[in-house]
């Protein structure tokens, strides 16, 4: 008989009281009384196993986390040097760190644990996670991500991926500090921010663009009435007037569902300054364009992408499968005139994540959308490696067509900030 035998015999008790205890929805403390009732219950050999008063209080601590805290992931959570932690079964977890992918040591003893931790999840949030609904996206409190995925979609057992909330990252300046970016590319985007500039935050998955949106989103004026429209709440902005507002699932009888494109157009009734969207990947491209080019300027959203370039043919795809029959070259003018900026981000070999570019939305010529760099990262190819990216960020010298917007919320921006220094 180990420490850890009695510890399995210990949270068996308690499973087998799962759904009272949280029914009752028990405390830290009386959880604790609980479970030193169940331990005095032990037989001899048992209770000396547990003699040593740390050795007690650490097994208790162990199952507190399991049953109503985050167990095996606490110590994960709660590094802020980890910003990813994925589960692909119970005995195999994975965390990011620092970029960098490693596997863990630490697991759920079982699946019937794992899936006691999903329900206890779940159940503290409006979604839904069953047979005919097996995959949810939902916050934390903290704001961190999460994602569940059951069987049989998930062949090896239940999966649960967590992308952390970082709350080390709060202002631009703390992003210059990672080298996400330069500081003129930071006074760029902040006046841009502040001259109601319409941008699309672009990459791919984990690249780091909800944060970037979700800091320049901060400095937005606290005069202007903001409404936010996510798939699952991430954005924590700390202005007054602000609208947050989250998409629905259908229920059992498959009704009820509310889309980021019902939301969008019930937000142009709002009164709204800025419409800031957690993601754009469907129809609603359209009515954004629509709502920007009617007077709804300074609007925020995110879109996936592997480049700039492929931002724009990625919005004339969604649009061209809207119930909106538009030729194409409708569309692309559409684009030209109603987005101001792309900003793109990718994660690089070493793990960092950097801004590669901010590109500015042209004119349309040529029957395309006209794209122009303002900044650039320039990748040093002869000291580049996997332990470290060498390069620059650069400036094209391309002068935007929205200049003097800039020059009205920021005078140090004039055609001299964007020629490069030699």
């Amino acid at each position: 008989m180990e420490i850890k035998d009695v510890k399995e015999k210990i949270k068996h008790i308690l499973m087998t009281n799962y759904d009272v205890i949280m029914e009752e929805k028990i405390s830290e403390q009386e959880l604790r009384q609980y479970i030193d009732k169940i331990i005095d219950m032990l037989n001899q050999k048992e209770k000396e196993l547990l003699s040593n008063h740390h050795v007690r209080n650490q097994l208790i601590q162990e199952i507190i986390d399991a049953m109503i805290g985050f167990g095996p992931l606490k110590p994960f959570l709660e590094d802020p040097q980890v910003t990813e932690i994925m589960i692909n079964s119970f005995d195999r977890i994975f965390i990011e760190k620092e970029g960098k992918m490693q596997a863990v040591s630490s697991g759920f003893s079982n699946e019937q644990e794992l899936m006691g931790f999903i329900h206890k999840l779940v159940s503290a949030t409006q979604r839904r996670l069953d047979e005919t609904n097996p995959y949810v996206d939902f916050s934390l409190s903290d704001g961190s991500r999460v994602n569940i995925i059951l069987p049989p979609l998930a062949l090896d057992g239940p999966a649960i991926t967590i992308r952390k909330f970082l709350r080390e990252l709060n202002t631009i300046e703390d992003l210059v500090a990672r080298n996400t970016l330069n500081s003129d590319m930071a006074q760029f985007l902040l006046a841009a921010v502040k001259a109601k500039c319409n941008i699309l935050f672009s990459g791919g998955t984990g690249t780091g663009k909800t944060t970037t949106m979700n800091i320049l989103s901060q400095y937005i004026d606290k005069k202007e009435r903001i409404i936010t429209i996510e798939d699952t709440s991430e954005l924590r902005l700390n202005q007054d007037n602000i609208v947050r507002l989250e998409t629905r699932q259908a229920n059992v009888e498959g009704r009820g569902e509310v889309t980021i494109r019902d939301l969008f157009i019930n937000s142009l009734r709002m009164r709204p300054d800025r419409i800031i969207l957690g993601e754009i990947r469907g129809q609603e491209a359209l009515d954004m364009l629509m709502a920007i080019l009617s007077g709804h300027n300074g609007s925020m959203a995110i879109i996936h992408s592997g480049s700039p370039q492929e931002v724009i043919s990625r919005i004339e795809t969604m649009i061209a499968m809207s119930s909106v029959a538009l030729p194409l070259w409708v569309i692309r003018k559409q684009i030209s005139e109603g987005l101001d900026l792309i900003v793109h981000q990718a994660q690089m070999l070493d793990g960092s994540r950097k801004i590669t570019h901010i590109t500015e939305v042209g004119e349309y010529k040529n029957e395309e959308v006209q794209l122009y760099d303002i900044f650039v990262f320039e990748y040093d190819e002869s000291l580049a490696t996997t332990e470290k990216i060498d390069g620059r960020w650069r400036k094209t010298g391309k002068i935007p067509k929205f200049i003097h917007s800039l020059q009205r919320v920021e005078k140090r921006i004039n055609e001299d900030f964007f020629k490069e220094k030699i």
